[in-house]
């Protein structure tokens, strides 16, 4: 009679365990887990994601284009890098809205969102003086041009090391290389010059850089880099095909 009892309630015992386990699983099946509603890249705008970009760039460099210079430079590039035209991930950007007395090209590492290079650029004799004003894509007219280009191969001319760049903008600097707009080293383009003139020497409308560092800069950037002019010129501004599109 013992053995019954203690039986019967080894029974219920087991019973009793392996109906609580089912009930919260029952449980845990219908609860829910919450959503959590993070952002996803997949839903920002470009102006979102650009100004994430921007965020790694000045945690990493203390001198960087001004905001609305690095999106035209960053939408353009994007643009050239979906079509299949750029192999070189650095970003050169030159910012003719400043004096040619400051640091106004930047060489961006957008990979490793570095600056590798912030230095002084000359421009067109008939560009302007001390600030370029007047731009043009005819040949001979030794005034610089605007917009995006593509660098291309190197060769060694009266300027030494010399860049070839090929405009991608029809009405604005497609010519660069009838013209000889080439990235190169001058004298004029050193800080010393500045010291001396108050302002920069002017090329043909080459951007020219700094001879001490010219050739390292240049073999940087060579082979389908990315390079933007960029002015705050309403009639290049409104009409770039690079500027004027919708961005994902």
């Amino acid at each position: 009679m013992k053995y019954r009892i203690l039986t019967v309630i080894g029974v219920l015992i087991f019973s009793f365990a392996f109906s609580s386990t089912d009930a919260i699983i029952r449980e845990n099946k219908s609860t829910k887990t919450p959503e959590l509603n993070l952002p996803s890249e997949l839903n920002k705008t470009f102006e979102e994601k650009t100004a994430d970009l921007y965020k790694k760039f000045s945690l990493k460099n203390s001198n960087l284009p001004a905001l609305p210079t690095f999106e035209r430079a960053f939408k353009g590039y994007t643009k050239l890098q979906k079509s299949g035209k750029v192999s070189n991930h650095l970003l050169t950007i030159i910012d003719f809205d400043l004096s040619s007395t400051k640091k106004r090209m930047w060489i961006l590492d957008m990979d490793t969102e570095e600056v590798l290079f912030n230095t002084y650029v000359a421009h067109g004799q008939k560009t302007g003086v001390e600030f370029a004003k007047s731009f043009s894509n005819k040949v001979n007219s030794h005034k610089s041009s605007l917009g995006f280009y593509v660098t291309g191969k190197t060769y060694y001319g009266k300027n030494g090391l010399s860049l070839f760049m090929d405009g991608m903008e029809k009405n604005f600097n497609s010519n660069a290389r009838k013209r000889y707009v080439v990235i190169h080293g001058a004298d004029y383009a050193e800080p010393s010059f500045i010291k001396s003139h108050g302002r920069l020497g002017r090329s043909y409308g080459c951007p020219a850089v700094p001879k001490a560092i010219a050739e390292n800069l240049i073999n940087s950037i060579k082979g389908k880099s990315v390079v933007y002019i960029n002015k705050s010129d309403q009639d290049y501004l409104s009409k770039s095909q690079f500027l004027n599109f919708q961005s994902v």
